[in-house]
């Protein structure tokens, strides 16, 4: 069990009944198409108490002695986030620094009053894949191109005025964490986030390269069904080399369930893990997970209150369903486009991991009826 007296206790626990009828569902969803691929755990702040996967890579990757490695998109905004506000107890940064100020190359054309807050919370005004995105991974860039493009991106609105989801603003994000650290984001939160944790299936950029690891990384990468506007575009589309190891910052994570649940026992323990080190401290989760649009008086009110953000973390938007029907207000988590699905509800002290490879605007129905799932099984 996770030390210490943060520990929550959970209001339940795994009905196997309900468990049993979580895997079926799984099955059927691999047999009728709905996921050629999936991996789930849910559990609380002592570990996990259900695992499952389905799908012949799946299977071929249990075999060979790993859990399945899928690439989770989206996933990666809150990890980075949560990297920055290490940056943030230690002094080394302020939510309300001036982006400019740390990248002296942003100023200018309304990117002058754009903090730190705004591009973790998508109130910017940045867009979210840079216009020239696809010209961009079609000549293989490096993300130093990324970023100076952003440099010259106009926002769409004043910071701070609106909500506008923005994957590009968290090139900025790693840029900072490297100006900050004098080391390489991907390194930086390889060693203060993933190695913490004992996360050793995660990667942001994967290290195909290395001898001992390429070869038994790829016998466990799980391929992605690819949308049609990436079809035929091999130098670059999500299963090209260059993009798993470009090390995206707004959609390059690697990782398999179980070290993503490792990630979320330890928020559901005011960051500490399991050996007693606190990665985070109760204050910064506490931040981190609340809605931290609410003090911003030029949202518009229904944003504020309906569709809140935290830090890189988005909160239970009920309106829609963000992560299924059966969480509570103040549940937190995020999707990916891949697929992919993480969730954390504190008032019961539980999460969920959902790994799929079919784009989330073909299998999000799915994945959330598997999401309720999940919840109604614990008891």
């Amino acid at each position: 069990m996770l030390g210490g007296a943060a520990a929550r206790q959970i209001e339940g626990e795994l009905n196997p009944e309900r468990w049993e009828a979580v895997t079926r569902l799984v099955q059927s969803g691999v047999a009728e198409g709905r996921w050629p691929e999936v991996a789930i755990e849910t559990g609380a702040a002592n570990g996990p108490a259900g695992t499952f996967s389905a799908g012949a890579h799946c299977e071929r990757s249990v075999a060979s002695g790993g859990p399945p490695i899928f690439l989770t998109a989206s996933l990666t905004k809150p990890v980075v986030a949560m990297g920055i506000l290490q940056l943030v107890e230690q002094g080394l940064l302020r939510l309300h620094d001036r982006v400019s100020d740390l990248i002296p190359e942003f100023g200018g054309a309304g990117r002058y009053p754009i903090e730190v807050r705004h591009l973790l919370t998508h109130t910017s005004g940045l867009p979210d894949l840079l216009p020239n995105d696809r010209v961009l991974r079609g000549r293989n860039a490096p993300l130093s191109e990324f970023l100076a493009e952003l440099c010259e991106c106009k926002p769409a609105f004043p910071a701070g005025r609106g909500v506008q989801y923005q994957s590009s603003g968290f090139i900025l994000l790693a840029e900072i964490l490297h100006r900050l650290t004098q080391a390489d984001y991907r390194t930086c939160l390889a060693e203060a986030v993933f190695e913490p944790l004992k996360m050793r299936h995660t990667w942001l950029g994967l290290p195909l390269d290395r001898a001992d690891a390429g070869e038994r990384i790829l016998t466990r990468l799980i391929p992605v069904v690819l949308p049609k506007e990436q079809v035929g575009h091999d130098g670059w589309n999500w299963n090209s080399d260059y993009w798993r190891r470009l090390g995206a910052p707004w959609g390059g994570l690697f990782s398999t369930t179980g070290d993503l649940g490792r990630l979320a026992q330890s928020l559901l323990n005011g960051g500490e893990t399991a050996t007693g080190t606190n990665l985070w401290s109760p204050a910064t989760v506490a931040a981190a997970t609340c809605n931290q649009l609410a003090t911003m008086r030029d949202i518009p009110e229904a944003d504020r209150r309906t569709r809140p953000w935290g830090l890189g973390w988005r909160l239970n938007w009920r309106d829609i369903a963000t992560f299924g029907d059966l969480l509570g207000p103040r549940a937190y988590g995020h999707w990916g486009a891949t697929g992919t699905l993480m969730w954390v509800d504190p008032d019961p002290g539980i999460y969920a991991v959902i790994l799929t490879n079919r784009p989330w605007d073909e299998s999000g129905p799915a994945i959330l009826r598997l999401s309720n799932a999940i919840r109604a099984a614990w008891v």
